[in-house]
């Protein structure tokens, strides 16, 4: 694909290929990235820290092909890594292409992450050090029920979206109650996330369910029979301990609750496979709220270079619209949810 004229980088374009954990993401990515001759901008939570590859499924250097991933490797596992830290650093990455010509090109499936780049983010307080203290000292005392149920009482809105268990997610929106008095639903739903700035074409990879679970049961299978279980000891020889928000992760808080003896391997891979399994449903019933995403269904027996040019033809399509001058914020097609 030659470089993007003037004309289309004024338009702001941007590419989201995005679904579910275990879809086929990042191995799809590289054969598009290819194609279209740019880089992955990677939207993924876990995969922003360094030491941690095996357990967020990095694609080796081997698998991608030449193809130059950004927005991984940002920060060390007990570093508070948040959306607005993803947004500044995909946002410059983002400028530094268009400076190129080069189409940007985001691939990933953390769902707020791809909202606030793509439809911005509201303005909630920063972090504050002796608040967060605070929580956590609640946090020591009370555990992560007495965190909730806080949460619960003054922003019951947050609340019913988020587990109990996501400590971190649930401290982050009782600081915000905390120093700006508001909920950080009412936040979010005056900001309305409807900023726009990019023409962003989102398109979403979904599979049968009985096959995705089939592929995150082979995927978990093959992470373990490759090292998982020692990355995940040699972290925690470093110091990095199972309090902090990296090492809560899929794999990881399972595996080190079996090196603590808390449970035997056996028990620790049926929980791993049955979070994970819980965990792509809950980002595909994120990604059905989201409005504009056109939806391609990926068959076992499809011939992946096919779903390649696909892709590509519908990337092409959607630049044709920006260089003959039709400036849309969000572009949707067929299949839309």
């Amino acid at each position: 694909m030659p470089k993007l004229s003037e004309r289309v980088c004024q338009r702001r374009p941007l590419v989201v290929l995005l679904g579910p954990t275990a879809v086929g993401k990042s191995r799809l990515g590289v054969q598009v990235a290819r194609h279209i001759g740019t880089e992955a901008l990677t939207a993924d939570s876990r995969q922003v820290y360094r030491g941690m590859d095996i357990g967020t499924d990095k694609p080796p250097a081997d698998e991608r092909q030449g193809v130059l991933h950004r927005l991984i490797d940002l920060a060390d596992p007990d570093e508070a890594f948040n959306t607005g830290w993803y947004r500044r650093e995909a946002l410059a990455e983002i400028d530094r292409l268009y400076a190129e010509s080069r189409l940007p090109f985001v691939v990933g499936g953390t769902g707020l992450y791809i909202r606030t780049l793509v439809r911005g983010l509201c303005s909630a307080p920063p972090a504050d050090p002796l608040v967060r203290a605070e929580l956590m000292r609640m946090s020591k005392e009370q555990g992560r029920d007495g965190l909730y149920a806080e949460l619960a009482q003054v922003d019951p809105v947050t609340a019913a979206r988020l587990h109990p268990n996501d400590e971190a997610k649930v401290m982050r929106a009782l600081e915000v109650y905390r120093l700006s008095g508001q909920p950080m639903s009412d936040l979010q739903r005056h900001h309305g996330f409807q900023d726009a700035p990019f023409s962003a074409l989102l398109i979403g990879l979904q599979r049968p369910k009985e096959e995705l679970y089939r592929r995150i049961e082979e995927r978990i299978d093959w992470q373990l029979a490759h090292g998982m279980v020692q990355e995940t000891r040699s972290l925690l020889d470093r110091g990095y301990g199972r309090q902090l928000g990296a090492m809560k992760g899929l794999g990881y808080r399972h595996v080190a609750a079996h090196l603590s003896g808390e449970y035997d391997y056996a028990e620790m891979v049926r929980l791993f496979k049955r979070d994970t399994r819980r965990f792509a449903k809950r980002q595909m019933t994120w990604f059905r709220k989201e409005p504009g995403i056109r939806w391609i269904s990926m068959e076992h027996d499809e011939p992946l270079e096919h779903t390649v040019r696909h892709i590509v033809s519908i990337i092409e399509q959607f630049l044709g619209t920006l260089e003959s001058g039709v400036v849309q914020t969000t572009v949707a097609g067929e299949g839309q949810v």
